[in-house]
């Protein structure tokens, strides 16, 4: 099946007090060129979705951005600052004993000063963490290549609808090519005979000079050779993605093949399904250049 090159994608998981939310988008790009963009604290998932874009996607310029947001509050736990918490109960005792006051210090009162307590987030299991981010990438890259399937669907419908319109020009000028040698052999024979007027005519001279112009202007090799390439070109689509590149180079060689009938061409007509032939070319060159 063939793919187109520009896509996008989404995938999100929910799990442990958090949601993974990895965005994939993609334009054209002649090599793979992949950014991920997500938080520096989840870095160590990165090798991973590098991976799975690579193994999804061949070519074009793809940006994936991951987001997470927490769906309830982070866990944490509270701890004693013992050295703290046993200064200010020296400083207190000490205060205490200075003044002859009364010592009433008790635990209420210690908590009321700053850092008596060590507030800490609870570490966060990453082999969990990078499972589900990979979890999200994974649907991410399922709902960014489906749409790059639908989209090449239409690209291969319109690619093969211009092959056919080429293929009947192409068969327009191998119609119109024998008749070029018949209207030049009754052109040259009409000058000859107003040239010559009432003497005899060599028939043999405008045999000879007939087929001296039908070599010239023959075009049976680049018609053969077009038919060929449009050939190819349908049984590359057939076979699906990754084929852009090879497509490109195809086109290139049915352009030069149509460049040559047209420099023999020697006549309106075909002059005329050239430029159309070529205008083709160019509108199937433009839309190969949106295939993977």
């Amino acid at each position: 099946m063939l793919k187109s090159m520009t896509g996008y994608g989404r995938g999100e998981v929910s799990g442990s007090g958090r949601s993974f939310v990895v965005e994939v988008r993609s334009v054209n790009n002649r090599y793979l060129d992949c950014n991920i963009r997500l938080p520096r604290v989840y870095i160590c998932a990165e090798d991973g979705i590098n991976k799975r874009v690579k193994s999804t996607i061949s070519r074009g310029k793809v940006d994936v951005f991951v987001t997470i947001e927490h769906t309830a509050e982070e866990p944490v736990t509270v701890t004693v600052n013992e050295g703290i918490a046993g200064g200010y109960k020296q400083a207190l005792d000490q205060l205490a004993e200075t003044f002859e006051l009364k010592n009433d210090v008790t635990a209420g009162l210690l908590s009321r000063f700053p850092d008596v307590f060590r507030v800490e987030k609870v570490p966060e299991d990453l082999e969990a963490m990078t499972a589900e981010l990979h979890q999200a990438a994974d649907k991410a890259l399922a709902d960014f290549d489906a749409m790059r399937t639908r989209e090449g669907e239409k690209l291969a419908e319109d690619l093969l609808s211009r092959l056919d319109t080429l293929e009947e020009y192409t068969g327009k000028v191998e119609q119109r090519s024998p008749e070029r040698v018949a209207a030049y052999r009754e052109k040259l024979t009409a000058r000859i005979r107003e040239v010559l007027e009432d003497r005899q005519m060599d028939e043999a001279r405008i045999l000879t000079e007939a087929a001296i112009f039908a070599d010239k202007v023959a075009v049976d090799e680049e018609t053969v050779r077009l038919r060929s390439h449009i050939a190819q070109f349908r049984d590359m689509i057939a076979h699906g993605s990754p084929i852009g590149r090879k497509l490109d180079f195809l086109v290139q060689e049915m352009n030069r093949e149509t460049n040559t009938i047209g420099s023999k061409a020697n006549d309106l007509d075909m002059s005329a399904m050239c430029v159309d032939m070529k205008a083709e070319l160019e509108k199937i060159r433009e839309q190969i250049q949106n295939v993977e």
